[in-house]
């Protein structure tokens, strides 16, 4: 901290240099002035409000780069003059708002899914300080277990979305400017990976999208926009709290005709706690904890119709996982090129070619209640013995291309095709009476080509589309060293695959303000490396990995019905997912240390359930946004081998109701304040529904206050309540962080974005 300060106290030194009083005039599409419109800088700190006039004024340096924002009206991007007149378009009648759901822009009554868009001052004015927190105000959104990432096993960080649950693997997919960020070994996410300051928005899709997407987007899309070079600035964010608790992001940019270069970097981290409930806990439990860096280059050209672009961005963590033995570590290089093209017709058309190289290690041991190092009065959890040391290599190569074209007014043609490549090396130490070094090594490839027509008339909208792929593992190899001897390890299945999935949609206004909406799809998610091939371990359970394991085939539709006007959004939904041949956890043998868990594939699971979504601004001051989920998550088919058993069981870590509900008050003379509430019921932590997992209420505070044009100094609480939270039972219960305060600031210098 005290280096920051004096980074910062430098800073204000260098920004001497004079600025330069700039007047907006803010209007609508038919020249009526707007009143209280808000103009923002670079980190989306405010810089001024439209008076009754709809001038709004503000000093800056050139290029003066902002992003003015009105209720009810869609939020431009402007370079200021002296005098700059801004016209906004409603809100209600904008036509280009979210376009992962198909790639093409989409408007909120035209869309017949659901989508949902975290803007970067809803992200930065979030209590968390970590991507899975902030992502977790929208309702439905849940990890594979309730813990943060800040103290998160990285097996069991899948995202969940439509209440389908996940295993160390997500079926959901992360992506950034249209490149994979799933782990290619086990499919869960680096949360921390992106620095906060570099991410524009995040927009999340509900319901399968394999039809453009591929392998693992069953349950919907969350998509990373990052921010683009566009001004000659820099800013700093710097916060420290409770547990040692810290974030330090820092950006720079600059522009120089058609050239643009963005930095961006940072730090994250805590000293961390003991997950272990403390009526359970003994000499073996030790603090959880993550100590990351990220680092990103962004390099474009902009000419005309035409932006290249080259990137790169790499990646360091170190975790500790609740005892001496259990520890991880990553480091992971990703780069990528590519361009976007539009030209003056609305045809565009987009290339990404992309790579990254990872280093993964982990620990894994056994809990034992028997007393270690002679100490005769310890009862419980009193030992601990390494079963597993496992160091991973893996490459990662893909290309995507798409393009699309109006071919009438209202109708545009998308096509496009993508592959992505892994290849990985797993060398696993065992230890004890089965000591053993294995090496396995496998390759997986999933290609795919789509194509999809989006057709609008009067009030009617009609999507199509579909995709095919051809999934292959192959190439796959094991080799055991036991006793200084090599020989050849079990002979592992491959897998080859064409997948299908279609998706239509129909969306149909009834007026101005209301649309009717239903969709149907299908999907598919291919098993991960590790889920193949290797075993993972949270706590004291141990999953065993399964080679014989086949793809997830997912069908579902949603129906709903959206309003749109001056103050906000409101959208329902009937949604039903229905998986087969889930991927699953299932125990097999409850009594062993560790217990003993098998990667099966179950024989259906079935989510179907009512989701609210809102987006409101009653006062001109004051924006709310949250929504509901009530889902019905069970096993609706076992397998062979168990039969009916399973059958009825909710899907772990699946709750039947969660909500959420956020405040953001915002007035330039007092600052900001916003409240992020989440509540969920109970669920269950096995297969078996043994482990139970109470429902919980979490509440969030963040405030923040700006001195002069420069400095803004904000706290954060998380937990505010300070309640006591389960996270998980394996079996022991382990719970989520107490109340958490952090305190810090934010320096801008330079041009605003």
């Amino acid at each position: 901290m005290p280096l920051l300060l004096s980074i910062a106290i430098s800073g204000l030194a260098l920004n001497a240099q004079a600025q330069t009083a700039r007047t907006l005039t803010i209007e609508d599409s038919t020249g009526h002035v707007i009143a209280d419109a808000q103009v923002r800088d670079a980190v989306g700190k405010a810089l001024a409000r439209s008076d009754a006039a709809g001038r709004a004024s503000f000093a800056c340096n050139a290029p003066c780069a902002v992003r003015v924002e009105a209720a009810g009206f869609v939020a431009k991007n402007v370079r200021a003059d002296a005098e700059s007149i801004v016209q906004l378009a409603p809100a209600g009648n904008a036509e280009q708002v979210t376009v992962t759901a198909y790639r093409a822009p989409m408007g909120e009554l035209e869309s017949p899914v659901t989508t949902r868009v975290l803007t970067q001052n809803a992200l930065q004015s979030t209590a968390a300080i970590t991507a899975d927190g902030q992502i977790r105000q929208l309702p439905g959104v849940e990890l594979f277990r309730r813990s943060s990432s800040l103290v998160a096993n990285p097996s069991s960080q899948g995202i969940s979305l439509r209440a389908l649950g996940s295993t160390s693997a997500s079926r959901t997919l992360l992506t950034l400017d249209d490149v994979p960020l799933n782990d290619p070994v086990g499919a869960w996410i680096h949360w921390l990976e992106q620095p906060q300051l570099a991410i524009a928005n995040i927009e999340l899709l509900r319901g399968g999208a394999s039809d453009l997407y591929g392998s693992s987007a069953i349950g919907g899309v969350v998509n990373v926009h990052l921010a683009e070079p566009a001004a000659n600035a820099f800013a700093l964010r710097s916060s420290y709290g409770g547990l040692g608790t810290y974030a330090d992001d820092a950006l720079g940019q600059a522009i120089h005709h058609a050239w643009g270069v963005l930095a961006s970097g940072g730090a994250t981290g805590t000293d961390g706690y003991i997950q272990e409930a403390p009526w359970q806990r003994g000499p073996v439990d030790t603090v959880s904890n993550v100590h990351a860096q990220n680092g990103l280059l962004l390099a474009e050209h902009k000419r005309n119709e035409l932006r290249l672009f080259v990137r790169g961005s790499g990646f360091n963590e170190a975790r500790a996982n609740g005892t001496p033995y259990q520890t991880n570590g990553t480091r992971l290089w990703r780069y990528a090129t590519g361009g976007d093209w539009q030209s003056a017709n609305g045809a565009t058309a987009s290339l990404r070619l992309y790579g990254s190289t990872e280093h993964y290690r982990q620990a894994f041991s056994s809990i034992s209640n028997l007393p270690d190092f002679g100490d005769a009065s310890c009862a419980y959890r009193c030992g601990e013995t390494p079963t597993k040391f496992t160091l991973i290599a893996d490459n990662e190569l893909g290309g995507a291309a798409h393009w699309s074209k109006p071919l009438t007014a209202g109708w545009v043609l998308l096509a496009g095709a993508d592959t992505h490549d892994v290849r990985v090396w797993d060398d696993e130490q065992s230890f004890g009476s089965s000591a053993a070094l294995t090496d396995t090594s496998v390759h997986q490839r999933d290609s795919g080509a789509y194509v999809e027509s989006l057709y609008t008339h009067r009030a009617w909208t009609v999507t199509a589309g579909a995709r095919m792929d051809w999934f292959q593992n192959y190439d796959v190899q094991q080799m055991v060293e036991k006793n200084n001897a090599w020989t050849p390890g079990a002979t592992l299945p491959q897998l080859t695959q064409h997948v299908f999935d279609p998706r239509v949609g129909v969306s149909r206004k009834l007026s101005e303000h209301w649309a009717l909406s239903a969709s149907g799809f299908r999907a598919f998610r291919a098993p991960s490396p590790s889920e193949l091939y290797r075993s993972t371990q949270v706590g004291n359970q141990l999953t065993l990995a399964n080679g014989a394991l086949k793809s997830e085939r997912a069908t579902g539709w949603e129906t709903g019905v959206a309003s749109q006007r001056a103050w906000g959004t409101v959208r329902t939904s009937y949604f039903l997912t229905e998986i087969n041949r889930p991927i699953s956890a299932v125990t097999i043998n409850p009594n062993s240390s560790p217990i003993l868990l098998q990667r099966e594939n179950l024989g259906q699971i079935t989510s179907r359930g009512v989701s609210v979504d809102f987006q409101i601004a009653p006062r001109k001051w004051l924006a709310m946004d949250g929504g509901y989920q009530y889902a019905h998550a069970t096993v609706t088919r076992g397998t062979e081998e168990s039969g009916s058993q399973d059958v009825g069981n909710w899907i772990p870590e699946v709750a039947r109701n969660m909500a959420s509900l956020n405040l953001r008050a915002e007035k330039v003379r007092w600052g900001s304040l916003s409240l992020q509430s989440r509540l969920s019921g109970h669920q269950f932590d096995d297969d078996a529904n043994t482990y139970l997992l109470h429902g919980y209420f979490k509440l969030d505070a963040y405030a923040a206050h700006t001195f002069g044009r420069r400095v803004e100094a904000f706290a954060a609480a998380e937990n505010l309540l300070d309640r006591t939270i389960e996270v998980a039972k394996t079996p022991t219960t382990t719970l989520g962080m107490r109340r958490t305060v952090r305190a810090g600031f934010t320096l801008t210098l330079g041009a605003a974005k």
